[in-house]
């Protein structure tokens, strides 16, 4: 059988990493997917799940011989496992990962890395405010978008795309200043407000939560992702979320003071242009918005990208 690479390595086998290696292995992608966890329990549940042909704690090992590393770490923690792996890493090797953040990634990583062995950043945006191996799922990637770095080797980044795709993911192309910026909007920005809102709680009376509908847990839901990841992808990405949190304040002071204006009218205005805003973003459920037709799927850099979709 045809594999699109022989040899994966998945360095960290958390929620994502271990549906990445799960998917890979279940899907026929890879001939072999070898894991590496620091955890010799998260190694041996991976096992038991049949994410991995392989795992074991030393990183280095695991991408020996590797055609595809995938980076699954913390962000923070990636410039140094790249430098462990580094010697391990064959001339045509790819190195690739799952972060929230490229342009710190973009700026490190490929010169830790040893000559002909290419750096393509990526980001499937998919995910859950549950962690751990115990949560990987085969499916997690269908249907999700994955951005795929243009600032790198063109032949790298095209075979990087084809492994995101086969495992299910509709492949979008941006710089990772683009990256950073268009993440920054649609998915740093709501978890930071709703950490926010969160910690705004701790001032609510006790007999509020007796009274909270689905809401109230929509709008919460993110808010019980992991606070060290996102305290590294929020610090690490603060640049381009400057302005997008600056706008929100804005926004919010706006609102407040529509209310102490009591004007009813200027409210539903600015309620209106709210919902219409969601019709831009192509939200899903936003009405209008899903009649549009879907942007066209990844062609290579220089189609998809120009269109700049976001989903």
């Amino acid at each position: 059988m045809t594999y699109l690479f022989q040899r994966v390595a998945v360095l960290g086998l958390g929620l994502l990493g271990g549906s990445v290696a799960l998917a890979a292995r279940q899907r026929r992608v890879a001939g072999r997917v070898i894991g590496a966890n620091r955890r010799a329990s998260v190694c041996e549940e991976a096992l038991r799940l049949g994410a991995v042909d392989e795992a074991e704690p030393d990183f280095a090992a695991a991408a020996r011989g590797a055609e595809l590393v995938v980076l699954a770490t913390p962000v923070f923690a990636m410039p140094e496992v790249v430098r462990q792996i580094a010697p391990a890493l064959a001339e045509g090797a790819l190195v690739t990962d799952v972060g929230s953040v490229k342009g710190f990634l973009a700026d490190t990583l490929p010169g830790l890395l040893p000559r002909g062995v290419h750096y393509v950043g990526s980001h499937p945006m998919a995910g859950s405010h549950e962690r751990g191996i115990a949560f990987a799922r085969e499916d997690l990637l269908d249907g999700a978008t994955c951005i795929v770095s243009t600032d790198s080797d063109a032949s790298a980044r095209e075979r990087v795309a084809a492994f995101w795709s086969a495992l299910g993911s509709r492949v979008v192309w941006r710089d990772s200043a683009e990256h950073d910026r268009d993440v920054g909007w649609v998915s740093h920005l709501p978890h930071a407000i709703a950490f926010a809102f969160a910690a705004a709680l701790e001032e609510a009376p006790d007999r509020a939560f007796e009274v909270q509908g689905s809401g109230f847990r929509d709008f919460t839901r993110i808010a019980h992702s992991d606070p060290e990841l996102w305290a590294d992808i929020l610090s690490t990405n603060r640049k381009a979320l400057a302005a997008p949190l600056r706008t929100a304040a804005d926004t919010l002071s706006h609102l407040a003071g529509l209310l102490e204006e009591e004007n009813g009218e200027a409210l539903e205005r600015f309620l209106q242009t709210a919902r219409g805003a969601l019709s831009r973003s192509r939200v899903r459920g936003s009405g209008p918005a899903e009649d549009q037709p879907e942007p066209p799927a990844a062609a290579g850099p220089g189609g998809a990208k120009d269109q700049k979709p976001i989903t």
